[in-house]
């Protein structure tokens, strides 16, 4: 355009430069209109052959995974921020869970997204900036599952003692399984059931997941015996090596574990989130196999010394029990003591008895002859002698009794004596608990108080002695009556004359 002619075409045509209503192919115009789509293709070709592949260090904002598997993000830093995507089949293979206000290194290329006309980096691979961040991510998780209470104290459950079966989940051919097996031989020999997983790389934390919760879908009496505890373990190496063991899915399966873990992941330095979860931490796997068994030789020490204990006890409490049984046994009258009352009570009755039919058959004598004078000569001595005849074998029957029954209990002391000094002193300790019950039994039942329980009373002088007859009473006149439940003094004031006289003997009743 010449300034100094405005609205002037440089052949000087009027109207070169002013606005028009209608769009007009000038002459020597070379640059035709391009359609939108036409200038964002242009744009997205370009963009994309000048950074096909770029890598952007950035820290991650407002990530979301859309429920087709597509992730979308932005990077930024202090001055300028850009989109980002990932698309389904990428994110499947990343190493970690993108979270905001991580700082990653994105590779992938950039392009346009004519639809909204912005510029956008499509991320291939990601990965952690740095150890840095890699710690701030396994803090920010550690935060995440702790507020969930997975690492609660009050989860952890106890040990088993004596596990007879151990399941362990590690690699099959690692130092780490030998270790342990090494060590349980040496400790207490154990069946030990392995989980063969591999311990690192990009599915080694979906396989030790599922060996976890596979030890746990064990049916209890199933063909395979459920383990009675687990040990999760690799050997040490840097954080990125025992990554799989930080993992979100790995530390959910140990926290939801039905059987007790021991975590042995690593050296005692290294610590990791399934140390959190898990019921105990071993700082080694030798460790872990150190602590999931007792030593089997402490373990049969200590039986034997339990069962020298209990022999001595058993054998003490024997000694005791026969120092008591001969305690007891000398504090109770002998054989012959328990007997000699029963043999005094025999004879005084046996010596009662002829007297007592002597008396009855002199009364007998005296109503007959009361009754005589309205009998006939004859007939009242038929009658008397057959009287004579049935009183003395009656007199006859009632000795031979009292005879029989004075060497029945002759015998009877005779056998007992002899049982008592020929009985082997091995039968008399055996059978003497069995007595002795009985004979307190029959201490009790001859005790001078049980009477009383029954409504009788034990009259006693207030000097002392017992009092057993009305002369007695009389003569004393102070007494002491003695009840079951106390005692009560008191006087004879006025003496009880008996129904006949004292020398009556006669009148007096006889035992028949």
């Amino acid at each position: 355009m010449n300034e100094a002619s405005p609205g002037f075409g440089p052949a000087g045509e009027p109207g070169f430069d002013r606005p028009r209503l209608l769009a007009e192919e000038m002459p020597g115009d070379n640059a035709p209109a391009l359609s939108v789509s036409e200038l964002s293709g242009a744009l997205k070709r370009s963009v994309e052959e000048a950074f096909g592949h770029v890598r952007v260090r950035g820290e991650i904002s407002g990530f979301k995974r859309v429920a087709s598997g597509h992730c979308y993000l932005a990077l930024k830093d202090d001055r300028a921020v850009i989109d980002g995507v990932i698309w389904k089949g990428s994110a499947a293979s990343l190493r970690f869970r993108p979270e905001d206000g991580i700082e990653v290194i994105a590779t992938g290329k950039l392009t346009t997204y004519p639809g909204r006309s912005k510029y956008q980096i499509v991320i291939e691979r990601m990965e952690l900036a740095g150890q840095g961040a890699l710690m701030a991510l396994l803090d920010q998780r550690r935060r995440m599952l702790a507020a969930e209470g997975l690492f609660d104290a009050d989860r952890k459950r106890p040990l088993p003692f004596m596990p007879r079966v151990i399941g362990v989940v590690t690699s099959p051919t690692g130092a780490v399984i030998r270790d342990i097996l090494h060590r349980l031989e040496d400790r207490c020999p154990t069946h030990v059931i392995l989980w063969p997983v591999i311990v690192q790389g990009d599915s080694a934390a979906a396989q030790i997941a599922a060996a976890i919760r596979g030890f746990g879908a064990i049916a209890a009496g199933g063909p395979i015996r459920r383990p009675d505890l687990l040990i999760v373990g690799r050997g040490g190496g840097s954080i990125e090596d025992l990554w799989a063991f930080n993992e979100e899915v790995v530390v959910r399966a140990v926290a939801e574990s039905p059987i007790p873990i021991i975590s042995a992941v690593g050296h005692e330095t290294d610590t990791t989130l399934c140390d959190f979860a898990a019921d105990l931490r071993a700082p080694t796997p030798t460790a872990a196999a150190e602590l999931a068994v007792p030593v089997r030789a402490d373990l049969l020490g200590a039986v034997r010394d339990m069962g020298l204990r209990a022999e001595r006890l058993a054998r003490r409490y024997h000694e005791r029990a026969i120092e008591r049984f001969d305690g007891i046994a000398r504090q109770l009258p002998g054989p012959d003591t328990l007997l000699d009352a029963s043999r005094q009570r025999l004879d005084e009755v046996g010596d009662r008895l002829p007297r007592a039919l002597a008396r009855r058959l002199a009364v007998a004598g005296g109503e007959l002859a009361q009754i005589s004078g309205a009998l006939r000569p004859r007939l009242i001595e038929d009658r008397l002698h057959r009287g004579e005849a049935a009183l003395k074998a009656e007199m006859r029957a009632a000795g031979r009794a009292v005879q029989h029954a004075k060497d029945r209990a002759g015998q009877r002391l005779s056998a007992t004596a002899a049982r008592l000094r020929h009985e082997p002193i091995g039968q008399r300790i055996a059978g003497g608990h069995d007595r002795l019950d009985r004979l307190w039994r029959l201490a009790d039942s001859l005790h001078p108080d049980r009477p009383l329980r029954l409504g009788y009373v034990r009259v006693e002088r207030r000097t002392g002695g017992v009092v057993a007859s009305a002369d007695a009473a009389r003569a004393a006149a102070a007494l002491t009556l003695h009840f079951v439940d106390g005692a009560v003094d008191v006087r004879v004031e006025k003496p009880v004359q008996p129904p006949y006289g004292k020398d009556d003997k006669a009148a007096q009743p006889e035992l028949f």
